[in-house]
């Protein structure tokens, strides 16, 4: 799950009563363990999370989605252009995913279990769930773990290790779906730190039509 802040989604949680309402409001409880089920899971428009509390892993749906534009919509602070310009971070794909992983659930409040991390290397096996990270030499300063299908890539998680390694990764991000003709950019709730990058919301029917769309043609991600 693609974060809403440079912390977790959980940030946007903050009290249990909140939690609690959005168990209330978007939660459909089934366990997915093969691939196959998981990617009907994701195609069906949910998302896997572990509920904090328990660690129990769920499927969950919203009635609003959030998206990261991929076209003259999209967006970044002006802070991030010197940054950009300078050259600190150099992309990479799958070049440490299990890093991403770790590093995307190494935080005091996590919804990416152990169970969850299993889930994704089973995925990244067999090709769906990838990493996109910034790098300053041998370092791993940031990146995204995401799901790819078709032309979707949906954004579970996002870290960072060195200040600015994950929105140097968003731009450079929405740069290599935009070179390979992805249609959409999934980032499942949206927040004001993603707003900021042009992130904006569309109607559950909405969402599932274009997510519909996106998986009927196939792109390659690496």
């Amino acid at each position: 799950m693609l974060v809403l802040s440079p912390r977790d989604c959980l940030n946007c949680i903050k009290s249990s009563a909140q939690r609690e309402s959005l168990k209330e409001e978007y939660v459909e409880r089934f366990m997915c363990y093969s691939v196959p089920q998981i990617l009907q899971c994701y195609a069906q428009g949910y998302f896997l999370m572990s509920e904090v509390d328990v660690q129990t892993l769920n499927c969950f749906s919203s009635s609003l989605r959030g998206l990261i534009p991929l076209d003259e919509r999209f967006r970044y602070p002006k802070s991030l252009r010197r940054v950009l310009i300078q050259y600190r971070f150099t992309p990479a794909i799958n070049r440490d995913f299990k890093a991403v992983v770790d590093g995307c659930a190494d935080r005091e409040t996590t919804w990416i279990s152990d169970e969850l991390k299993s889930v994704y290397m089973m995925l990244h096996n067999a090709g769906y769930a990838h990493s996109f990270e910034t790098w300053q030499g041998d370092e791993l300063a940031g990146g995204f773990l995401g799901i790819v299908m078709g032309g979707v890539f949906i954004g579970e998680s996002m870290f960072y290790r060195i200040p600015e390694g994950s929105k140097a990764a968003m731009v450079m991000l929405v740069e290599h779906l935009q070179s390979r003709d992805f249609t959409l950019f999934d980032a499942q709730i949206i927040n004001p730190h993603l707003a900021r990058f042009g992130a904006y919301e569309v109607d559950k029917a909405t969402y599932e039509a274009q997510l519909y769309e996106a998986i009927q043609h196939p792109r390659q991600f690496t």
